[in-house]
């Protein structure tokens, strides 16, 4: 005995077989994007894993300490080269040494930059330094007075605006020989005078020996 036709329900009667041909492309059409979708799913969690792995895997520390800067070492090598006294500053023992090297030229300087608990000061000696040179590093300040630290005359320089002097509240200079001792930074004079006491004993011998 033949078999009905069977009736769709949605159409409330029997497909053509064309509706039929069309119903079964789209069944396929709609399998095949859903076993695309899965493996595209199942290999973005493979590629998450890989990375995962990898990720983990390798191993991971702290980058080692920078070496510390040995200030009066480098002094000394540099006066060796250069032919003249350099100042080494002596300062409290947890300030970090940020750089201590040569720098410019017209002048050259030997330049060290310490990092104390807040702030930072500089210590530099410009070769060979003109008078105006200290107040051309600090973009014109002026000089305010002088102070005596341990037997040195210092300048001091009068800083409105820190910002405009490159970041500079304070700043002291004295001359040592042929050169000048610049020390400055954003710090208090507290903390300059220290830096200027360490300082004392070195300046006053290139002092004397210009004399």
């Amino acid at each position: 005995m033949a078999r009905s036709p069977r009736v769709v329900a949605e159409l409330g009667r029997p497909e053509t077989p064309d509706e039929t041909a069309a119903r079964r492309a789209e069944s396929s059409r709609v399998h095949r994007q859903a076993q695309n979708t899965r493996n595209l799913v199942a290999a973005l969690l493979v590629t998450l894993g890989v990375v995962a792995v990898i990720v983990f895997a390798v191993p991971r520390g702290t980058p080692p300490a920078a070496e510390p800067i040995d200030v009066a070492a480098v002094a000394e090598g540099i006066a060796e080269v250069e032919g003249r006294g350099i100042v080494a500053a002596t300062v409290p023992e947890d300030w970090r040494v940020n750089s201590a090297r040569l720098e410019g030229d017209s002048p050259r300087t030997f330049t060290v930059v310490y990092a104390p608990d807040q702030g930072f000061v500089r210590v530099v000696q410009g070769f060979d330094a003109d008078e105006g040179w200290p107040s051309r590093v600090l973009r014109g300040a002026d000089a305010d007075g002088t102070v005596s630290i341990d037997g040195v005359t210092w300048t001091r320089y009068d800083i409105p605006d820190a910002e405009r002097a490159g970041n500079v509240s304070a700043a002291l200079s004295a001359p040592a020989g042929d050169d000048i001792v610049m020390i400055y930074g954003m710090a208090s004079d507290d903390v300059l005078a220290e830096v200027a006491s360490g300082v004392a004993t070195q300046v006053k011998t290139l002092q004397e020996e210009q004399g």
